[in-house]
């Protein structure tokens, strides 16, 4: 059985376009000559011209691969050419010969320094100007090739790059699934909750990567709920104090699974686990953090979590109306919550309002059947 490695796919040399080569001379005899001597090589395109502006005006406006030019020439030098045209982004690799008849060792090293890859002297000979333009365009074609290569391996690293985001968002969500089945949650929760936490997070102006990974580390905050005995995790009333102390060992349990791993998304995940039930005056859990020392992504979660748990049914409360909702939301800021993330919730209100028409609970009749409790903030604190 044969392998193949990425070398193997990578593109190979495309048949040659023909080779822009421009050529500057101010006297008619030598520019011809030239011209008629580089035409003579396989698949080149020869432009002719004769003073440096004329020149360096073709070339901001077009991509030469190979650029030969006379040092000597009334308005705009060789050496000044060369200086020019190498300023320009898309002409600052391309292979430049100068040709000169000053025998000063001082004009062919400035001519060197200012970007030349070549020096030739005059009178020149037919066959070593079409040697080494021969290998100046082996040069060029190099490049070209090289630039696709790297343009290739660029866009292969990007799929595979969004390939491996794509699993670990898979099994990110299949263990928030995994919780589910061991839950009165839906699927639903999770995903609301992941979207309030991108509300949140954009209204903070936080960076374009950072919403994405809130947005796809979000599901992941009850994960450890995995690990709570159902007589608990299902319990119909409010728990006593030893099974909310039991219960709160889910944030633990949760960075647990998570921890460890060299993923990005992962590692944010298990923050958003471990801290997301922290409260900003410090009386949260698991660690008793306070204010800024909780990680933003466990602030901005707490707040997402919150408002999708007091609107939504649970086995001890029915569901809040959202205003009610808000309202608790405000009345806890600076106690509960971050201040910031509490702002930027009320100010993307409209969108968690369709984020929360967008994907409803299914209505199951075991759903019908919990028992309700009142509106009242001691169930709000046992979500």
């Amino acid at each position: 059985m044969q392998t193949r490695s990425v070398v193997d796919e990578m593109p190979s040399a495309a048949p040659d376009a023909p080779a822009a080569i421009v050529v500057v001379d101010d006297d008619p005899f030598v520019l011809e000559l030239v011209r008629h001597v580089i035409a003579e090589l396989p698949a080149v395109d020869v432009l002719t011209f004769a003073d440096g502006p004329a020149a360096l005006e073709w070339c901001r406006a077009n991509e030469p691969d190979v650029l030969i030019t006379d040092y000597e020439m009334p308005g705009l030098n060789g050496i000044e050419l060369i200086a020019a045209v190498r300023a320009e982004p898309h002409s600052a690799e391309i292979p430049i010969m100068m040709i000169t008849a000053s025998g000063q060792r001082a004009v062919r090293v400035e001519a060197l320094d200012r970007g030349a890859n070549d020096v030739l002297s005059k009178p020149i000979e037919a066959a070593e100007v079409r040697a080494r333009t021969k290998n100046m365009i082996a040069i060029r074609r190099g490049q070209r090739l090289l630039a696709q290569r790297s343009s290739w391996l660029e866009e292969e690293v990007r799929r595979v790059t969004a390939a491996m985001v794509a699993r670990e968002r898979e099994t990110i969500l299949r263990l928030s699934k995994a919780a589910e089945y061991r839950d009165w949650e839906t699927g639903s929760h999770i995903v609301r909750v992941s979207h309030y936490a991108r509300v949140v997070a954009r209204r903070l102006a936080l960076p374009a990567g950072e919403q994405e990974i809130m947005f796809q580390a979000a599901p992941m905050h009850d994960v450890g709920k995995i690990g709570i005995p159902d007589s608990i995790l299902l319990k119909p009333g409010a728990l006593d104090d030893r099974e909310f102390e039991l219960i709160k060992e889910h944030t633990v349990i949760g960075h647990g699974i998570l921890g460890g791993s060299s993923s990005a998304l992962l590692q944010a995940a298990a923050e958003i686990a471990l801290s997301h039930h922290e409260r900003f005056d410090g009386s949260g859990y698991p660690n008793c953090l306070a204010g800024e020392a909780i990680p933003l992504r466990g602030r901005v979660v707490a707040v997402a979590d919150t408002f999708d748990a007091l609107t939504s049914q649970r086995p001890y409360k029915s569901p809040w109306p959202p205003d009610l909702a808000f309202s608790y939301l405000d009345q806890n800021r600076g106690v509960r919550f971050d201040p910031a993330c509490v702002e930027a919730f009320l100010e993307g209100r409209a969108e968690a309002e369709e984020i929360r028409a967008s994907f409803p609970d299914p209505r199951t009749e075991a759903g019908q059947q919990r028992k309700a409790g009142g509106h009242s903030a001691a169930a709000a604190d046992g979500l």
